[in-house]
This record gives structure tokens, C-alpha cells and sequence, in this order.
């Protein structure tokens, strides 16, 4: 198989849907979009194909809470075709809305574990560019990525929050797959624990993180390409998964 089939989970509220069709079809997979409506009706959508991503946005307007609803369908409408899929050891992907539906699932931290993302610290919702450092060797996504990240966020409800046995759990698991590049605002835009802007699952195939990093993945996407800045694109990362999933 030379480009595996990734499936880009959207919802009504989803707007982030290209970016990552097109950070997937760079990466080397064949991405195709299907409405979680669609992937209710036919879940063999699902188990046909060896990579998802979540998209973010808004899935639902954020009713309830963001990514509320969405996570529902997962557990609801999907729970046994997803935990096949994570069993079969396939890369998932959730970022930003994505990643708030995998946390309200339960399929993030995953296990016993609990965590949330709670409402900005700052009180607002935050669009800016950030830097992120890869930090997990167990998650198949980071692994190897000996560079940082350079990518916007825009959320307003992404600060990172969890008990302290929960992060000892994640910490000593190798499982904060990505941090801000510093703990203090705006690095840290939202004031996520430990500047946690990424976690994995313990099989380290499962990746949710809040920051876009499938919005630069070439070089004119660079705020200040202009300037002659170059490179930290978050390409890799989507490489690794698609990797992996060609392996499966």
C-alpha cells in the first residue's frame, strides 16, 4: 500500500477540514472527508481505512461545551468501531475541537485516567502562533521529531487540566507528547498544566493536542515568510502518522 487511506472525521461546525486534507495528501496518505451523519450510517468507512483525524472547528456549534456532542457520536454511535480501531493499533489524530471530543470520550488521557480543557486562563479565546516541542518517543506522531513546531492556535477552551496522579501517570509514561515552548502567557496561550499542549494514549497511536499544526505545513504558510523565516513546519508530524499507517 503506497497511500493509505485516512479518514478526516468532520461534523456540522468544522472548519478545519482542508487544511487537514491537504497536510494528510502532502504527508502521503489519501485523505478523504466523511460527516460523522455518513460514518454513523456506514462505519465500515471506518474500519476500511488505517488512519483518522478529527478535524477542528466548532462541531456543533460547541453546544453544550466544545467538542460535547461530537464526542457522543463517538461513544454512542461508534464506541465499538473506534475501539477496534485503536486496538488494531491505527493513528488517530484530534486537534484542537478533535482533541476536546477524545478528552469528553474517554479515549484521552484513555484508561482510568481523567483530564479536561477547560475555558482559556486568560478569560478570552486566543489566536496567535506558537511553538511547540516534541516530547514523547511513545507516541508514534512525535517520535523523532528532533524539531519544534510553528503553528497557530485559535481556541477558546484549551488549557489542559488534570489531578496530580494523572500527570505522574502521563509524565512518567513518556506520554506528553507535545509542550509549549515556555509555561508562562502568551507561549503558553491558554495556561495548560505543565504547558501540556499534547497527550497520548498508552499505545502512543492515539495524539490529541489543541495548536493546528496542519496549518503550516509549507513554507508560504509561515506568518512571516516575508521576512525570510523558514522552517518548524509540523509536516513530520503528520509523516509519522501516515508512516505508521502504511506499515498496518
Amino acid at each position: 500500500m503506497t497511500r493509505p487511506l485516512a479518514v478526516v472525521l468532520t461534523a456540522p461546525g468544522t472548519n478545519r477540514d482542508a487544511e487537514a486534507v491537504d497536510a494528510l495528501d502532502r504527508a502521503g496518505a489519501e485523505p478523504m472527508v466523511v460527516p460523522v451523519t455518513q460514518l454513523r450510517e456506514r462505519p465500515s468507512l471506518l474500519t476500511s481505512s488505517q488512519l483518522l483525524m478529527l478535524a477542528g472547528g466548532f462541531s456543533y456549534g460547541d453546544a453544550l461545551g466544545a467538542g460535547r456532542l461530537l464526542a457522543l457520536d463517538l461513544t454512542v454511535h461508534l464506541a465499538d468501531e473506534l475501539a477496534a480501531f485503536i486496538t488494531a493499533g491505527k493513528p488517530v489524530l484530534g486537534v484542537c475541537n478533535g482533541f476536546q471530543a477524545l478528552v469528553r470520550a474517554g479515549v484521552l488521557p484513555g484508561g482510568e485516567l481523567r483530564a479536561a480543557l477547560g475555558p482559556n486562563e486568560q478569560g478570552r479565546f486566543e489566536c496567535r502562533w506558537v511553538t511547540l516541542v516534541p516530547g514523547s518517543q511513545r507516541c508514534i506522531w512525535t517520535s523523532g521529531l528532533d524539531e519544534p513546531i510553528f503553528c497557530p492556535v485559535a481556541h477558546g477552551e484549551g488549557r489542559f487540566v488534570a489531578d496530580d496522579d494523572t500527570l505522574h501517570v502521563l509524565r512518567t509514561g513518556d506520554r506528553i507528547a507535545l509542550t509549549y515552548e515556555h509555561d508562562t502567557y502568551p507561549a503558553n496561550p491558554n495556561g495548560s498544566l505543565a504547558a501540556i499542549a499534547g497527550v497520548c494514549d498508552a499505545g502512543g497511536t492515539v495524539l490529541g493536542l489543541m495548536p493546528h499544526p496542519e496549518d503550516h505545513v509549507t513554507a508560504r504558510q509561515h506568518p512571516r515568510r516575508s521576512r525570510g523565516e523558514r522552517g518548524r513546519s509540523g509536516l513530520a508530524l503528520f509523516e509519522n502518522g501516515v508512516r505508521h499507517a502504511k506499515h498496518l
